[in-house]
């Protein structure tokens, strides 16, 4: 496996605004080195599976966490995270979702499906940014990832 290929985080927000808010608020925690991004749920099933245009990727290069809006274009959210927490090769990865849905059937079926945590996006982009910056202080520093090789 080469490190260089490693993907840390993969975020799925089809949001360009929000997008960049967490690129931001990542890259101020200098977190943001092997960050990936897709903007519809089929663009990021494609790369959590190596499939479709990222077929030359490998499954074990990551991404560490997932950070997962719900709505999204072509495939939502909730699909997205049922495909990555039923597949044996993916369903170790922290899926958080990231979402300004605060509907409690949004919220049981995210942790139905797995969810490892659901956040209700700040609407103030300092408190947004916050978030995204402890999320990723949590999930990518201080979490003991499960390792199925050691």
């Amino acid at each position: 496996m080469n490190s260089a290929n490693i993907i840390d985080m993969l975020i799925i927000e089809d949001t360009s605004q929000d997008l960049t808010l967490a690129l931001r608020a990542l890259g101020k925690i200098e977190l943001t080195s092997r960050i990936q991004y897709a903007r519809d749920g089929e663009e990021a099933l494609d790369f959590v599976f190596c499939e479709g245009p990222c077929t030359e990727r490998k499954m074990a290069d990551g991404p560490k966490v997932i950070l997962l809006d719900l709505k999204l274009p072509k495939i939502d959210g909730l699909e997205v995270l049922a495909r990555i927490k039923g597949d044996i090769r993916t369903r170790s990865i922290p899926v958080i979702v990231l979402t300004s849905s605060a509907e409690q059937k949004d919220i049981m079926e995210s942790y139905a499906l797995g969810a490892n945590s659901y956040i209700i996006k700040p609407v103030n982009s300092e408190q947004f940014c916050q978030a995204v910056q402890i999320v990723g202080t949590y999930w990518l520093s201080l979490n003991q990832a499960y390792n199925p090789e050691v």
